[in-house]
């Protein structure tokens, strides 16, 4: 398969996939290079809102409006460590600049600096997140695992997430409930 580069775009799961992670799921990948790709699951919420997860990492939250957002289970690699995906990108101690208007950041200022300002205002907070090695995210493209988009900002921060999956399959066109399970090659 030629080399792709999937930063900044949407990987549906099609209806074919088994891996009980990755089943039925909307994955945005922040990076994805000759060693591999990163990216956050955005449509499968957790049992946990903001208000939860700031009150065990001990960060008073103050800003309104955050409460009652989900946390999200952004992949199984490093489920132990939270994930900000986030706009704008912001100057944080350790993030990922996806593109000149999203970020994914692992450092605790940016929690820090919601849970006081406010800001970022956009923002989706995962426990964990999804890694593919070299060549793997590939493999996976060439027996029809996944679908792709070029990522919508719209669908990340402003649907809820259970409209996520349906929205990106609706912007190439195709309704998710008409794709075939089994996979095939012209």
């Amino acid at each position: 398969m030629q080399s792709v580069n999937l930063t900044d775009h949407f990987l549906i799961a099609m209806p074919a996939m088994t891996d009980p992670y990755f089943s039925r799921t909307l994955v945005y990948i922040a990076e994805h290079n000759e060693q591999g790709a990163l990216g956050v699951i955005v449509n499968r919420p957790i049992d946990m809102n903001l208000a939860t997860l700031f009150e065990k990492i001990e960060i008073p939250l103050e800003a309104e409006g955050f409460t009652n957002l989900p946390v999200f289970f952004g992949g199984p690699v490093q489920t132990d460590r939270g994930f900000v995906l986030h706009r704008p990108v912001g100057e944080w101690q350790s993030t990922l600049a996806v593109n000149s208007h999203v970020g994914l950041t692992s450092s605790r200022d940016v929690l820090q600096a919601v849970a006081l300002h406010g800001q970022p205002h956009d923002v989706m907070v995962t426990l964990g997140y999804s890694g593919w090695s070299a060549g793997q995210l590939e493999a996976e493209l060439a027996e029809n695992a996944w679908l792709t988009v070029a990522a919508d900002p719209r669908i990340l921060f402003d649907l809820p997430y259970e409209e996520r999956l349906g929205s990106a399959m609706e912007t190439l066109g195709i309704d998710f409930t008409h794709l075939a399970e089994g996979v095939g090659h012209a």
